[in-house]
Parts: structure tokens; C-alpha cells; sequence
């Protein structure tokens, strides 16, 4: 079966962003060029760590001497995209792993994304994936992304100051002291 490849080489938007309320949300890579779109679901924790990846992917090659890639610091003036998701959002599958890479070629970062596999004793394997979304992405948008992605993520529930989980807005028992905050 060969693979369905949903490739995006200098997007117009790549983004991480939410449906639903804090506590309900579905986190979405959402994608588009033109009137094309892509959204694939992922959870929370992906997006966390794809941002924290990104990053340091970033740092790696912004230290190579003299900085070829022109990587910069931090996510460049102009480039914040603080919309909400492209809508309607039609989920094309559940990201089940991510790859992140660098081409040097044209000096962009490539995100990779493959559907999560039904079979639980299964390990997700890109040879044998039913499709993919491959995205290429510049360094100062791919900074933006991270910057953005994190603060999606931490628009979530507030954390509880003893137990670190989330509570909800009537408040949760704290495994840390059994009571109710």
C-alpha cells in the first residue's frame, strides 16, 4: 500500500491550537496553503514536546559557528499568529508519532506526522505508514510555532501549587493533602 503524503513546503500557517474548553480540549497541527487545509489531532503532552523539541533543534543550530541557518533567539517581530484554528476543523487522524528534522538544503525544519496505529502491540513505523503530513517550515517560523504551541498548552486548567495536576474550575482533591481545594 503506498503512502498518502500530505506535504506542505513553505506553508502560509502551521500552527498548534484547541476545540473546546479547558479540560475538553482536543489539541490540533493544524496546516494551510491556500484554500488547502490539514488538521491532524494530537494530545497535549505531543504538543509540549514538539515545542520543547523545536527548540532545542533550533538552539543546535543556531551554536554551529558562524550560524549559516541565520536561527534566530527567539521568535521574530510579525510572525506571532495568535488566531484560533482555521474552521470548520475536519480531523484527517490522531497523530500517533512525530518526527522532527532539518533540511539543510533549504535551510527549513520538517515536522512529520503519523496517524496513531490501531494495533496497541504494535510500534508506530514511518516505512508502513497509511499517510503522513510533512510539513517545511523557515526558522523564524519555526520559532514562532514553538513559542505558540507553549502558550496553547499552558492556556489550559490551573495547576494546584501542591500536587502540580490541573484543577477544575469548582476545584479537585488534592492526592497531596485529601482535601478539597
Amino acid at each position: 500500500m503506498a503512502t498518502v503524503v500530505h506535504d506542505f513546503d513553505w506553508p502560509d500557517r502551521c500552527v498548534v491550537g484547541t476545540v473546546g474548553s479547558p479540560g475538553q480540549r482536543t489539541f490540533y497541527l493544524q496546516v494551510r496553503d491556500g484554500d488547502r487545509i490539514i488538521s491532524v489531532a494530537l494530545e497535549k503532552e505531543q504538543s509540549a514536546v514538539l515545542a520543547d523539541r523545536m527548540d532545542e533543534l533550533l538552539d543546535e543550530l543556531m551554536s554551529i559557528d558562524g550560524n549559516p541557518a541565520s536561527v534566530p533567539a527567539r521568535a521574530p517581530e510579525g510572525l506571532d499568529d495568535d488566531e484560533p484554528l482555521d474552521t470548520p476543523v475536519f480531523e484527517q487522524f490522531r497523530v500517533g508519532m512525530i518526527t522532527l528534522g532539518w533540511d539543510p538544503s533549504t535551510a527549513q525544519v520538517v515536522i512529520e506526522a503519523h496517524p496513531l496505529v490501531d494495533d496497541p502491540e504494535s510500534e508506530p513505523d514511518p516505512e508502513y505508514s497509511p499517510e503522513v503530513l510533512q510539513v517545511r517550515i523557515p526558522v523564524g517560523a519555526a520559532r514562532s510555532f514553538a513559542k505558540r504551541t507553549r502558550e496553547v498548552v499552558l492556556a489550559g486548567r490551573p495547576y494546584c501549587p501542591l500536587c502540580l495536576g490541573p484543577m477544575d474550575p469548582e476545584g479537585h482533591i488534592c492526592p497531596a493533602t485529601d482535601d478539597f481545594l
